[in-house]
């Protein structure tokens, strides 16, 4: 394949410059030379620049390490080690590059061309080492799997294999040399597992912990540490195991596994994460070049396939649009928040006080109207901080440091110095209105109000108050910690200072935000509970229930209609179903047997992963529905029946002016509801398909 047709434009090339290292003063029992030629990973430009792998990168580093190889064969150099520059090792593959690929011989040949550059590593005569500095994702965790050791740094949080969430499959040696590092229950983890839960990635500690990583250095002097570790494993001081290969038999087993749970969360929707399975698969026969050919021609298909296009536009969103919010403030605007309070100390409250405390850095006061709640409050941050600790992911100081910064209270007037106020009590535009008015009195003119309402008029709640311009919508989605959205609400009179205020926040919080108008159920809300509705409505008509809990999954979403009402419960979804009606209108309808459920206050069950299930609901719940008997609908119909809904919603969406692009509405899917990103977004997605 040609530069001119294979290299994009746009490439950043990633150079590998080369040095030598004289490692004999950090080896105590040195007898003799002892040098590690070291190629530092730069593609010249600043910091929160990546280093990409494109044509021109993989060839250069291809270079650089044959030329340390023949130098390794004449006895110049005894080791080989690949660094990157600070907070960044290396990201991978160049995504822009790969999704200009219109050809699938295009793309099998940069298949080869990640196989051929580390090959040489794999086959060095010398050891090799993998200094991790930062970000290590795709192809670049791949690059750190083909050397014979890695040391990370602690304060990288970005490390892992995420291709499956991407529509790819690690094509540059992860199925075959993960297994090999870590063996392959837990590669199944890393390749599978976590990029299909919101493409979960890894911290250093927690890499290390998996064996991905095996030792872990601190920041300061994070290099030179690495080379002192090398020198001691070069000299023999320091021994590093491997697991052994499970048998052929039980390793396959263990695959077969984990393809039922693929099935459970994407019932076929999208190719990589089989394609994956059937590469895991491959690599119990420990056969590296049958491994890496079958790569080549899996990564060659995906390349090439709408669901990779598809995801390409996702992942956009959620890497460009999602850190410049559009219609944000200037963040000069911002009030500084020194301390937060907060209304509340229930589950949603605890959360928040939780990552504000951790991400943020400033004391946060719950405050709740008597000691059991604080007391219960208090006691949920103290245990998830305790989890943490146990997991790894933060240290003793750093799990000191939260818990000291969380207190709580029952007196209104200990919120009285916080620079920001956040409600979280229970969804009733009477109860919130009447907290905030009880605030009014006791906290600074200058405080911020913040609502985490789901799906109530901001505007409505402040109507009554002397300061109406400092409220503002901050919704957070449960679970907090996981959750990666927050929808911004601007009311008519929030001003600008409680409006960048808000999105600040949001960033300081770790969170992607998007800004919605003061619309009922904003974005996310407003769309799956139309969905809910829909589902509902069908059941009504006569639809049995395993029709319609089947009928969605070719979405490939995160849980099915029934699994989300029984997230939420029966008499929330009530709750907020008759919100919407009220101010949206009958389109999304009273459900008699949604009624009868919360009456009865019905268990309401699901059987996910029990295989003697006929389905994964409770079929007892259909005793509920059917106010509308009739022939009901099959699974193709109520998939056209929803599609139709929510396309319409959409467009009344944008009508109302709720966002001012529809790339929000795919954004907030994405990130507030798991749409899923081989489908690209909702939008594009229900434009395909004729809907939209």
């Amino acid at each position: 394949m040609s530069e001119q047709t294979s290299q994009p434009p746009a490439e950043r090339v990633t150079h590998a410059l080369v040095r030598d290292i004289d490692l004999a003063p950090f080896a105590a029992t040195a007898t003799g030379p002892l040098v590690l030629g070291l190629i530092t990973l730069d593609n010249g430009e600043d910091h929160t620049k990546p280093n990409t792998l494109g044509p021109a990168g993989l060839a250069e580093l291809r270079s650089a390490v044959e030329g340390l190889v023949e130098r390794a064969h004449a006895g110049e150099i005894h080791a080989i080690g690949i660094t990157g520059k600070p907070f960044h090792f290396a990201a991978g593959a160049d995504l822009k590059g790969a999704a200009s690929i219109q050809t699938e011989q295009d793309a099998l040949t940069i298949a080869q061309q990640g196989h051929a550059a580390y090959r040489t590593l794999l086959d060095a005569p010398v050891p090799t080492f993998a200094f991790v500095s930062g970000v290590a994702l795709g192809g670049g965790m791949e690059l750190a799997l083909a050397c014979s050791y890695r040391t990370v740094i602690s304060s990288v949080r970005n490390l892992g294999l995420p291709e499956v969430a991407l529509g790819l499959i690690p094509g540059w040696g992860g199925t075959f040399l993960a297994p090999g590092v870590i063996g392959i229950e837990k590669a199944l983890e890393v390749i599978i597992a976590n990029p299909l839960r919101n493409n979960k990635q890894l911290t250093g500690p927690a890499a290390a912990e998996l064996g991905l990583m095996d030792v872990v250095m601190e920041p300061a002097d994070f290099l030179a540490e690495s080379l002192r570790w090398a020198a001691s494993v070069l000299t023999g001081a320091v021994e590093i195991s491997r697991p052994e290969p499970l048998p052929a038999a039980h390793w396959t087993a263990v695959v077969e596994g984990a393809r039922a749970m693929v099935d459970a969360r994407l019932h076929g929707a999208a190719p990589a994460a089989y394609e994956a399975l059937d590469l895991l698969t491959l690599s119990a026969q420990r056969d590296r070049e049958a491994s890496f050919a079958a790569e080549d021609a899996a990564l060659a298909r995906l390349l090439v396939s709408p669901e990779f296009k598809a995801s390409m536009h996702a992942f956009t969103l959620t890497t460009s649009r999602a850190k410049r919010p559009v219609g944000a403030p200037s963040a000069d605007q911002a009030r500084p928040v020194r301390s937060v309070g907060i209304a509340g100390a229930g589950l949603m409250a605890s959360q928040l006080a939780l990552l504000l405390a951790r991400r943020m850095k400033v004391p946060v006061i719950m405050r709740d109207l008597d000691d059991a709640r604080v007391e219960r409050g208090l006691g949920f941050v103290a245990a998830e901080v305790a989890k943490l600790t146990k997991q790894g992911r933060i240290g003793d100081d750093e799990a000191n440091r939260i818990t000291s910064l969380v207190s709580g209270t029952v007196d209104l007037a200990d919120l009285a110095h916080a620079d920001l106020v956040i409600e979280a009590v229970f969804e009733e535009l009477d109860v919130k209105k009447q907290v905030f008015a009880e605030l009014e009195q006791v906290i600074s003119p200058a405080t911020i109000l913040a609502t985490n309402t789901s799906a109530l008029s901001v505007t409505a709640m402040a109507a009554d108050l002397q300061h109406p311009e400092r409220v503002v919508g901050l919704h957070f989605f449960n679970p907090v910690a996981q959750m990666p959205l927050v929808e911004v609400v601007r009311a008519e009179r929030t001003d600008d200072a409680a409006y960048a205020t808000a999105f600040a926040v949001a960033k300081a919080s770790g969170k992607s935000a998007i800004a919605v108008a003061d619309r009922p159920g904003f974005v996310v809300n407003r769309l799956l509970v139309r969905l809910l509705g829909e589902v509902l409505g069908s059941l009504e008509d006569g639809t049995d229930v395993a029709t319609a809990d089947a009928a969605l999954r070719p979405l490939g979403l995160p849980m099915g209609p029934f699994q989300l009402l029984q997230l939420v419960g029966p008499a929330v979804a009530k709750h907020v179903l008759d919100t919407l009606r009220e101010n949206l209108g009958e389109r999304y309808p009273t459900s008699p047997g949604l009624d009868r459920m919360v009456e009865d206050g019905a268990p309401f069950v699901t059987f996910e992963g029990r295989p003697d299930a006929t389905s994964p609901v409770d079929p007892a719940i259909a005793s509920y529905f059917g106010s509308r008997a009739g022939h009901g609908e099959s699974a193709d119909e109520l998939l056209a029946r929803v599609r139709q809904a929510l396309a319409e919603e959409v467009r009344l969406m944008m009508a109302e002016g709720v966002v001012t692009d529809t790339a929000d509405i795919d954004l907030g899917m994405i990130l507030g509801a798991g749409w899923p990103f081989h489908l690209g977004g909702i939008t594009p997605y229900l434009q395909r398909t004729g809907a939209l």
